[in-house]
């Protein structure tokens, strides 16, 4: 046995010898590159070498680095120096030879400031005489994106929603959410995007029931090389639906009230009894009394919770709005647009009438005004800080009717003039309502109710703009990661007959907005059920 392996052994030997020998002695060569992929970061520099066999002087050959096809050059070397003729516009200046053991027959190209269009597939041809060879070779470009970002959005489902971003990707990253034991939770739903550079923004949602799992992370992992980001969010206890203990004590406070007025009657005909009378009603209520103020405290306990890590709950739009400074907006009349028309205390504004007296001009102006956006700004800048302001829209919603408003935040340096985009990218950071839907630059919003009456929050060193429901609190769209450039104003545009918008005072008195957050303020005694009866509303803010 012994002898035959080494037979078998010293055959292997002469074979590659032979092989050795007989290259040596003619113009054959072959090319050898990486025989695993060339892993690198989104941003830096990294090379494709390859090189020949035998080794021999590649300074009179032709080396030629490419893509699927061998017009793609990424890099060309023929009669002694580089040829930028064939050479793909995207490596001109980011793609070099790397030389110094050319002579050796090692060489290899550097490219730099690594994209993501540059991850994939290569090819190094080389090319001596009429022999040419290639090898292939593969380039993965890895892009570590940004600290995932956890938010409660709110309740629903018998639950709490919760919503993990993150951006900057590349490859797409896989998503995970876990308890605090480490136990995998599913998602309930994923989006993948890419920006303009290739990068992946990814967003996934998560309903947790579940009032044990108050601890919840979610990473975000390169699939091929696991590279990982974590963010973990604590969810109060409080904040998970339940049956809420004080509707039975409301039920129980109700059927007790009932009794003692049924007392009072009875009692009432027997004036004998009317000290035994007395004695009920005051225990009755003193009971109530006590349920008052047990709930209040418990109120007080949740907003105490609410207010340690406000901005990842959106939601208690009342809450939220004690934590800004109520901004008294008025219209700028200065930088409204001329068929706008803005109320003498400059707190309202909507579209002029045609003048149907003017016939074919009158036609023609309409087309123009259709390519044209009317928009006006707040009167004043707004300053760094957290600001709110609100808003009372009244438009037509059929399907057809044309009619368009959008409201928000703008930089003063944003271009409106004609028809432009009302985007984030331009310096806009609006809601837009559209013949009854309510669009962000996302697309339309699945709304729980059509909100009539917005608030709008600028937390300007948080880099965030949101929108409430000022009627039911809930929350509607946020815009963050914001780096907000020179001074800002409220936004506000029009389109279409019968639209209008209200800016709401500041003050408490305001009889074009009525004040609807006592009634919000009652849904926060379930912070998953809004259907708290009107009757607790008298017991909590009597």
């Amino acid at each position: 046995m012994a002898c035959s392996l080494d037979f078998s052994l010293r055959r292997d030997f002469f074979f590659i010898l032979l092989l050795q020998v007989s290259m040596w002695g003619s113009d054959s060569f072959s090319v050898i590159g990486p025989s695993e992929p060339t892993v690198a970061m989104l941003g830096a520099d990294t090379v494709l070498p390859c090189r020949v066999f035998p080794a021999m002087s590649l300074e009179n050959m032709e080396l030629r680095w490419f893509r699927s096809q061998f017009s793609e050059a990424v890099y060309v070397y023929q009669d002694g120096m580089e040829q930028t003729g064939e050479q793909l516009v995207d490596f001109r200046g980011r793609a070099e030879l790397v030389k110094d053991y050319i002579t050796e027959g090692r060489v290899a190209v550097r490219i730099h400031s690594l994209r993501v269009s540059d991850d994939g597939m290569y090819k190094c041809f080389f090319k001596k005489g009429s022999d040419f060879e290639e090898a292939v070779l593969e380039l993965k470009v890895i892009g570590l994106g940004s600290n995932p970002h956890i938010f409660m959005v709110g309740p629903e489902d018998g639950g709490i929603r919760l919503k993990c971003t993150g951006k900057g990707w590349f490859p797409q990253p896989e998503v995970q959410w876990k308890d605090a034991k480490e136990e995998r939770i599913p998602s309930l739903s994923e989006d993948q995007t890419q920006d303009d550079d290739g990068l992946f923004q990814t967003e996934a949602s998560l309903i947790v029931r579940d009032s044990s799992k108050t601890e919840v992370s979610c990473s975000m992992k390169n699939p091929f090389f696991g590279q990982e980001q974590v963010e973990t969010i604590f969810i109060p206890e409080p904040f998970f639906p339940r049956t809420s203990p004080w509707k039975a004590a409301f039920a129980v406070t109700f059927v007790i009230l009932g009794i003692s007025i049924g007392a009072i009657v009875y009692l009432a005909l027997k004036e004998k009894q009317e000290k035994k009378n007395v004695s009920e009603v005051e225990k009755e209520k003193e009971k109530e009394r006590k349920a008052k103020e047990s709930l209040e405290k418990e109120l007080a306990r949740r907003k105490t919770l609410y207010q340690q890590d406000w901005r990842k709950a959106e939601l208690y739009a009342d809450w939220r709005k004690e934590l800004f400074k109520a901004v008294d907006v008025t219209l700028d009349p200065d930088t409204a647009y001329h068929k706008l028309k803005l109320s003498e205390s400059r707190k309202q504004v909507y579209l002029k009438e045609n003048d149907p007296q003017n016939g074919d001009a009158s036609t023609h102006q309409e087309q123009e005004e259709s390519e044209t956006i009317s928009s006006v700004l707040g009167q004043d800048d707004l300053t760094p800080g957290r600001h709110c302001w609100e808003v009372e829209v009244s438009m037509k919603t059929e399907v057809g009717s044309g009619t368009r408003c959008a409201l928000g935040v703008c930089a003063v340096i944003a271009k409106r003039e004609g028809w432009f985009a009302e985007s984030p990218e331009k310096n806009f950071w609006v809601v837009t309502y559209k013949e009854g839907e309510v669009i962000s630059q996302k697309g339309s919003l699945s709304l729980r109710q059509w909100p009539r009456r917005i608030g709008v929050f600028l937390d300007w060193d948080a880099g965030n703009v949101s929108f409430y429901n000022m009627i039911d609190g809930s929350h509607i769209h946020s815009f963050t990661g914001i780096s907000f450039c020179g001074e800002l104003r409220p936004y506000f545009s029009l389109q279409g007959d019968g639209t209008s918008l209200t800016i709401c005072s500041a003050s408490d008195n305001n009889e074009n907005c009525p004040d609807f957050s006592a009634k919000a303020s009652v849904t926060h005694l379930s912070s998953c059920d809004l259907s708290v009866p009107e009757e607790a509303n008298s017991l909590l803010c009597p």
